[in-house]
């Protein structure tokens, strides 16, 4: 949108009279800008820019105490209150915070720009730390709550606020898509691959080596450690584990942070294109008409077959991710896998 700072955030301010409950990711998309954009627009009293040092950012989230943390990529929401606890920022590619809320894996090589925002109901904001990457696309966003210490986060805000405060973000266009050698692939050697996995995360790298997409990926294991199931599986998935307290673990991630809830679901509701996940201190809200695939899928390890339920838009990018609660050292739920083998 060529539009001056003050006239987009006129055109926003107008077009929350006009549509209060549209989200603002949504209203972005209709104004022809991105959301980090209409964000900045209101830099001054409610928004302040952050400092670009987002891993000693994440390192002071502890003294906050009790917080709400919401991840989301095109068709999910997952938010998640609980307190920060072993907070990791020492390896170069990914940061992660481990504790029993809260549970992320962060690529900070992503995070380009970053706001304190506080509450004001006219723009439509709540207290918040946001984090945007060069796009301008949401990565992660921290929130206050009613047990949320308030002076620490005041103090975070003032050691963090950076000495600049643009009305105006520079935001690039999208990264080029990753080139993907799939008719070329050698299936055997894939599938030998597979069968050597020692851990989870060594999926990903064997994927990179075969220059496979996921979804290609898993259509060459059907069979054999794959297998598709209907598309209205996260449904039955969600409503079975809240009919029998089955604890489960929800990855929602976008490409610069990965959120896990761990633990059991409990309110399920269902309205028309949604199914969300409505407990106290756990929120999923996940677009169901998008989803064109859903696999349930077995991979190795160390400890046994590990299996997984994930879920595919009409670009075959990842909607979510479920697997029955587990850590390193255990073998995976024994109800679990009999669930994800029921759907």
């Amino acid at each position: 949108m060529n539009a001056t700072l003050t006239t987009l955030k006129e055109q926003w301010l107008a077009f929350r009279e006009q549509h209060p409950k549209t989200r603002i990711r949504d209203a972005a998309r209709q104004l022809q800008v991105s959301e980090g954009q209409l964000v900045a627009a209101c830099t001054g009293g409610t928004v302040k820019h952050l400092k670009n040092e987002f891993p000693a950012l994440i390192q002071a989230m502890p003294a906050l105490g009790k917080v709400m943390v919401l991840t989301r990529n095109e068709n999910c929401v997952i938010e998640r209150k609980g307190v920060f606890e072993t907070v990791d920022t020492g390896n170069k590619h990914v940061g992660t915070v481990l504790g029993k809320d809260i549970d992320l894996r962060m690529f900070f090589s992503r995070w380009k720009y970053g706001f304190a925002v506080e509450t004001d109901d006219s723009i439509g904001f709540k207290k918040s730390l946001q984090i945007f990457d060069a796009q301008g696309t949401a990565i992660i966003k921290i929130y206050a709550v009613e047990q949320t210490n308030l002076a620490a986060w005041d103090a975070v805000v003032a050691s963090f606020t950076a000495a600049e405060q643009p009305a105006v973000i520079k935001v690039t266009p999208d990264l080029p898509a990753p080139v993907y050698v799939e008719k070329e692939a050698d299936k055997e050697a894939f599938l030998q691959g597979w069968a050597a996995l020692q851990d989870t995360h060594d999926f990903f790298p064997l994927l990179m080596k075969h220059k496979l997409s996921r979804v290609r990926a898993l259509e060459l294991a059907e069979g054999k450690y794959t297998r598709r199931i209907s598309n209205d599986c996260v449904k039955t998935l969600l409503e079975k584990a809240a009919a029998t307290g089955l604890e489960m673990m929800v990855f929602v991630g976008n490409p610069g942070n990965i959120e896990i809830h761990t633990g059991p679901v409990q309110k399920i509701v269902a309205i028309p294109n949604w199914i969300n996940v409505m407990d106290e201190d756990f929120n999923l809200h996940l677009k169901t008409d998008v989803i064109t695939q859903c696999w349930v899928v077995e991979k190795p390890s160390v400890d046994g077959i590990v299996t997984s339920v994930e879920v595919f838009d009409d670009a075959e990018e990842m909607i979510a991710q479920f697997f029955g609660k587990r850590k390193p050292g255990n073998p995976e739920l024994v109800e679990w896998r009999a669930l994800a083998a029921e759907l």
